[in-house]
């Protein structure tokens, strides 16, 4: 199978920071959160994957193709916002589209100009006086509009308002409705992919602590509460705290953490199911 991407020991070292190795990889059609606090490493493999610094060592796949930087026909297949995303200033809105439209066989100018009246922004301003929550606009039609097999997005709603960030979101969740495209969104905001993603990867310190199924980690992890009078010996805790013989604990594996405590007939046992916000920043504590 030719994945949508496949990255293998990939590093990327500086003097006060060091990614990897790094192991990742990401089906076709699906979507994947990569999670993790700022500095974490994730701006780093995007760059590393679109060949705008080069890694140390490893290797990335686009679609069963090398990211070679003397070839770069695997582009075609990538939409890319950056953080920071970089335009012609003194062009308006059209002339950027309209510039790079030329590199993409696959560009669709009625696509462009609907996502443009679909997030009322006005292509005649100059890209160094549209407000943030437009240049993010633009940067996703500028990525879209080729129709693109995998979308490589980097913090893209960080910094607007709920209004805009509720468009973007709206957007992305229609282009993934086909199960047509592939998409690898890298954030800091949980409550943005908890309702894309199907596969979520955390980072941390330039590592990858795992990677796991979305409906996995809303299923296995719980926040359990009880009495026991004893010591207690679970597998699978995240944390546990205690006043006397009042018990709050958050487990990663439920059912086999529910059955030691039945097993120790513990008193008053209530679970509470979490959210991925309270997962990720429990995963992210360490």
């Amino acid at each position: 199978m030719d994945y949508a991407f496949k990255i293998e020991r990939l590093e990327k070292k500086y003097s006060d920071f060091k990614l990897g190795p790094l192991d990742l990889d990401l089906e076709p059609g699906m979507v994947m959160g990569y999670i993790g606090p700022n500095g974490s490493g994730k701006t780093t493999t995007l760059l590393c994957m679109m060949q705008l610094i080069k890694a140390n060592s490893g290797s990335i796949k686009i679609f069963g193709t090398e990211n070679a930087p003397n070839n770069t026909s695997w582009k075609f297949d990538i939409g890319y916002v950056s953080d920071s995303p970089v335009f012609y200033e003194n062009w308006n809105g059209e002339k950027n589209l309209k510039f790079l439209s030329q590199f993409y066989p696959n560009w669709s100018d009625d696509y462009a100009m609907a996502l443009a009246k679909r997030f009322n922004i006005d292509l005649t301003k100059k890209a160094k006086d549209l407000s943030r929550g437009n240049r993010v606009k633009l940067s996703l039609i500028s990525a879209l509009s080729h129709k693109p097999k995998l979308l490589l997005l980097d913090e893209p709603t960080s910094g607007l308002d709920p209004v805009v960030r509720a468009e973007v979101l709206d957007t992305l969740f229609e282009v993934v409705e086909t199960g047509e495209r592939s998409i690898f969104y890298s954030t800091h905001i949980l409550s943005d992919i908890s309702r894309l993603a199907d596969d979520l990867a955390f980072l941390k310190d330039g590592k990858l602590l795992f990677k796991t199924a979305k409906d996995d980690l809303i299923e296995k992890w719980r926040k359990i509460s009880f009495k026991y009078n004893g010591e207690l010996r679970v597998k699978n805790l995240v944390s546990k705290k205690n006043e006397g013989n009042d018990y709050q604990i958050i487990t990663s594996d439920f059912s086999d953490t529910i059955e030691k405590l039945t097993e120790l007939e513990v008193e008053n046992l209530n679970e509470h199911r979490m959210s991925i916000d309270e997962i990720a920043v429990e995963v992210l504590k360490g």
